[in-house]
């Protein structure tokens, strides 16, 4: 296949293609000559089926396969001999091809965006601050109150007290439909909290004021789509005895609560806090050390960027933060979004830090392994409660998903690989310096 060059102008490429129709036949001889020996038909024996009958039967189908695979094999040499690499899927067109027609030469035009060199960067040259923040006996003591009141517990309130959203009601009901008690709408000494709509809609709200010793009807109907279809729709009314009611209180901070948390005793349970908050504010911390990296790359590094992957990003930041900023749409059906020029400028800096790191995580043989993606997934797919299969399934089968979640992993393997190889010193700082820091970086 003869191959020219018709556009070459910074990173844009253009080429004609041209397949002779003798060439073209040729392949499909070839292909032909190849099924023959597997081919049986009706008065021949297996594999003597007459090379013109076989032309006749199946050569037009053939001829669109060697078509496909003679541009196919023309284009990969093209990259393997030039050495470009396509910013996005080259854009191949047959010329004429409303008109060609079998014995016409085959000329095809393929268009694309070359991804730049990149330069080399001295990575041993730059100098950052990590931050560290150590877990103090205050922060600890806050997030030991907070996992007190989470496992917090209720205490009868005084006699004659009225129940509030929050309480804990203890009681026994009975549910009737039409004057009827009907299965599984009874019980005793039943602990409700008012509020955590354990009931169905409507049920709890009329409780709030009840004491205990009081008795109380409350009337409420069954939601059309209920799973009990004889009780879907249904009014109902349940006699309930309030028996006690308690207030909530936060539990005490001892060995027991430990106990409940996993810890062997308070000091353990203080130590696995301590562990927790400071692998926090390691992560917090990571952060904005890496977005100081990206910085320092970003000073570093200068070079032509294709532009189809700059306007792609550029349109793909208009468009999410136009959703944030219209949170009620939630579908696409809104007017087209520009990118103004801040929205292009950070595509240019997002498209031209991830060539970079692309690059120096290529030159590093940095990989994504097995063992990552696995855990990747499986950590995403805990957002699906009871779909935790049928997700895995999908991204094993959607290459494009799959390419979503190795980005990040690869992105954070070669920004480790970076930080070895930089000038890094740590600087420990306070719990709210760091957060001031982890807040500026939303800001910028």
């Amino acid at each position: 296949m003869q191959v020219t060059e018709t556009l070459n102008e910074g990173l844009k490429r253009g080429y004609q293609m041209m397949l002779t129709a003798q060439e073209l036949e040729s392949k499909v001889n070839e292909k032909l000559k190849e099924a023959q020996p597997e081919i049986e038909m009706k008065g021949f024996r297996k594999g003597k089926v007459p090379m013109p009958l076989l032309k006749k039967q199946f050569g037009e189908r053939l001829l669109g396969e060697a078509m496909q695979e003679a541009i196919d094999e023309a284009m990969n040499k093209h990259f393997e001999d030039s050495g470009d690499r396509p910013a996005l899927q080259p854009k191949v067109e047959m010329k004429n091809g409303e008109d060609w027609k079998q014995g016409d030469d085959v000329t095809v035009e393929m268009a694309y965006e070359a991804l730049p060199v990149v330069p080399e960067v001295e990575l041993k040259g730059i100098s950052l601050e990590r931050m560290t923040v150590k877990a103090d006996d205050a922060a600890v003591e806050e997030a030991l109150a907070n996992l007190a009141e989470t496992a917090q517990d209720f205490k009868a309130r005084k006699k004659g007290s009225k129940a509030k959203d929050g309480d804990q009601v203890v009681m026994d009901f009975v549910g009737r439909i039409d004057g009827e008690a009907f299965e599984g709408g009874a019980g005793e000494d039943f602990p409700l909290v008012l509020g955590s709509n354990q009931f169905i809609p409507g049920f709890e709200e009329q409780l709030v004021g009840v004491k205990a010793e009081e008795e109380k009807d409350v009337t409420v109907s069954f939601p059309e789509e209920y799973q009990a279809e004889h009780l879907a729709g249904k009014e109902a009314v349940f006699s309930c005895t309030i028996k006690e009611v308690k207030e909530p209180v936060a539990a005490e901070v001892n060995d027991e609560l430990a106990t409940k948390f996993g810890a062997e005793d308070l000091a353990g349970l203080k130590g696995q806090i301590s562990e927790r908050l400071e692998a926090e504010y390691a992560g917090a911390a990571r952060a904005v050390t890496k977005r100081a990296l990206l910085d320092e790359l970003d000073k570093l590094v200068s070079f032509e960027l294709p532009p189809s992957l700059v306007e792609a990003e550029a349109g793909q930041i208009a468009h999410q933060l136009w959703h944030e900023e219209n949170p009620e749409v939630e579908g696409h059906d809104h007017p087209e979004i520009e990118p103004t020029d801040e929205h292009n400028s950070l595509a240019e800096r997002r498209v031209r830090l991830g060539l970079l790191l692309a690059d120096l995580g290529q030159k590093a043989e940095v990989e994504v392994t097995d063992a990552e993606m696995t855990q990747a997934i499986m950590n995403q797919a805990r957002q699906y409660p009871g779909q935790e299969r049928q997700f895995f399934e999908f991204v094993q089968q959607n290459a494009q998903m799959q390419q979503q979640m190795r980005a990040p992993i690869f992105e954070d393997k070669v920004v480790d690989y970076v930080l070895e190889l930089a000038d890094v010193t740590e600087k420990e700082v306070s719990k709210d310096d760091l957060q001031k820091a982890v807040e500026a970086l939303d800001e910028e």
